[in-house]
């Protein structure tokens, strides 16, 4: 398939598909879906576009977008890609001084915003900023502080539909080249200061045409939903590529509406993190734990026969028995299909999921129910993917096949190293950062280590991350993480070791099934505080412990632990806005605890 210049394609598919629907999108949960034909997202994007040569913007210039998920980012987006100008997407829940360091580090003067709060931020920041001068706002019940320095998108559409510099941007579309810079999407940031991620469109039109080559079933008879924040890269690159298709996209505005989002939309497409499947397969554990003997039973001999029939036979090409057919068929009759039309998930083609390890226990369980997840590893250095799945020959363990053309190879340490088109051309304003991130000949070092088999990649830990104990062994913490959260009993787990004897872990519980166990238990308490202190509680959540990690090392298993009452969050700084943690915040904020586990 051939690609298009980001700077016309949203005018080419409006050639393409007119009045079909192109976008979808609604301010409040219980309004109706507003449809954007491709024809109106072309005419938004060309007004959007003469506007931004109203207001002044210049080729190359970067402009910010602090929003959540809004059919405007979109627009906003391929109008900046008419004019070449840069696009620099901030999480909607980034903190005023993440912003600052960012409309600092990118010398950002035109920011959008998506609600009050963002626009609050803006202007306190624009106040003190030497670079920032406009705030355009999408929502227009923002009040604004200073008219004369903010504007509302609306405006801005209305000064484009009857501007006439059509003529200087189609000048600048046709200067436009793949060596332009499309965005710079900055790293999250798990230690220090976020790193500008520079993406070309070159970037972007190499993933295009490699994930029309892999994932060739996606037209333009599908739906998705974006779910993910935009400014991540993992949604927006899969947006593009959901664009690129001719697929309709539902904008979901904000994360605490996907379940409902999923039952309105019931997509065919959708990419999540491992932490939404997480969540999924721990509710439907939960309601399995409810059910009788026989009908557990049942469950039990429906998923044993699903994953014969799709990962045994299926999976291989292999032709199931009539007997296994007949038998899935009751399975997915009885089972499978009111488990998926209960999420919203009957019609679903292919479901990528990426950011973190999933383990294979529920990649197993969906895959095997008839869930199409389809997992994979990439990085925002990547233009997100570097792997996943394929339709068939996947193997669980592993997070895929290595995308077409793309360069694979394994240096010191069993880093992964990374060569190709889909490459980041480095890091905005960091030459020290690039010099480290680059072997002398030119190859990418991800900082994950793994090894490669049949051109599929298996992860093995994240070596920033690996910790050694006092005793000389490594440890992986995110492997025991990700063992200990499967249970229905564990929100979130931050394991501690590095430099210590041995392994402990801050725990944060989910409160609300520990109460049920202690009123089923008959175990008295008058608050949460009092539950967590309980030696049954704490005996049930050791013994939870030791059950999810049977048949790792001794050295690995959790030996001591501690539980919270309140999950890390984003707002105390615990995690990022990719929900990831932040270990030394962590290891700060419950240092008392820490140290009081390994003086015991």
């Amino acid at each position: 398939m051939e690609t298009m210049q980001f700077s016309q394609l949203i005018s080419i598919q409006a050639n393409k598909y007119g009045d079909k629907v192109a976008l979808c999108h609604r301010e409040n949960l219980q309004d109706e879906w507003i449809n954007i034909s491709w024809t109106s997202f072309a005419n938004q994007v060309s007004a959007i576009a003469k506007a931004f040569i109203e207001i002044g913007v210049s080729v190359h210039q970067r402009v910010g977008q602090f929003s959540q998920n809004k059919a405007e980012n979109l627009i906003v987006d391929f109008a900046l890609y008419s004019n070449r100008a840069v696009l620099v997407p901030l999480y909607a829940t980034s903190t005023k001084q993440q912003v600052e360091y960012i409309v600092n580090d990118a010398e950002i003067q035109i920011m959008f915003v998506g609600d009050q709060s963002q626009y609050d931020i803006a202007y306190e920041i624009m106040s003190e900023s030497k670079f920032l001068k406009k705030i355009i706002s999408f929502d227009p019940k923002v009040e604004f502080s200073n008219v004369n320095s903010s504007m509302y998108f609306h405006d801005l559409l209305l000064l484009g539909f009857k501007s006439t510099k059509h003529y200087e941007v189609e000048e600048r579309q046709d200067e436009a080249t793949e060596s332009d810079l499309a965005c710079i999407l900055y790293t999250s940031g798990t230690t220090g200061n976020p790193k500008g991620v520079m993406l070309p469109h070159s970037c972007f039109n190499e993933a295009m045409r490699t994930h029309s080559l892999r994932l060739n079933t996606v037209t333009e008879n599908d739906t998705s939903i974006a779910f993910l924040p935009l400014s991540h890269v993992f949604e927006r690159t899969w947006s593009y590529y959901c664009i690129f298709r001719g697929v309709t996209i539902y904008i979901n505005q904000r994360p605490t509406e996907i379940q409902q989002t999923l039952k309105d939309v019931r997509p065919t497409l959708m990419c999540a993190v491992p932490r939404f499947w997480e969540k999924i397969y721990s509710g439907v554990q939960e309601n399995i734990s409810n059910f009788s003997p026989l009908m557990q039973g049942i469950v039990t001999w429906a998923v044993a026969t699903g994953k014969k029939y799709n990962l045994d036979y299926l999976r291989l090409n292999k032709k199931p028995s009539l007997f296994l057919k007949i038998s899935y068929s009751i399975a997915n009759k009885l089972i499978f299909s009111k488990v998926k039309q209960t999420i919203g998930l009957e019609n679903a083609q292919m479901l990528p999921a990426a950011g973190a390890k999933l383990s294979n226990e529920i990649t197993t369980f969906f895959r095997s129910i008839g869930v199409p997840v389809v997992y994979g590893y990439g990085l925002t250095e990547s233009t997100a993917t570097v792997c996943c799945f394929n339709y068939n020959g996947f193997e669980i363990g592993t997070v895929g096949e290595v995308m077409p053309d793309l360069e694979v190879k394994i240096g010191e340490d069993n880093e992964i190293l990374l060569r190709g088109k889909t490459i980041f051309s480095g890091y905005y304003n960091k030459p020290e950062a690039n010099k480290e991130a680059f072997t002398e000949d030119g190859w990418f070092k991800t900082g994950d280590a793994g090894i490669v088999k049949d051109n599929k990649i298996i992860l093995t830990e994240r070596i920033k991350d690996l910790f050694k104990t006092s005793n000389g062994k490594y440890i992986a913490p995110q492997e025991i993480e990700t063992r200990l959260i499967l249970d229905k009993y564990i929100e979130q787990a931050a394991v501690i070791g590095d430099e210590r004897n041995y392994v402990t872990a801050i725990i944060a519980p989910v409160i609300p099934a520990l109460e049920t166990y202690a009123k089923t238990n008959n175990i008295k308490f008058d608050t949460v505080d009092d539950l967590l202190k309980n030696k049954a509680i704490n005996d049930l959540i050791r013994n939870r412990i030791e059950e999810s990690q049977k048949g790792m090392a001794s050295y690995e298993i959790v030996k001591r632990f501690t539980l919270i009452p309140k999950g890390f969050t984003m707002e105390a700084g615990e995690l990022t806005n990719t929900l990831k943690m932040r270990r030394t915040v962590i290891m700060q904020k419950y240092k008392l605890q820490i140290d009081d586990m390994y003086a015991q």
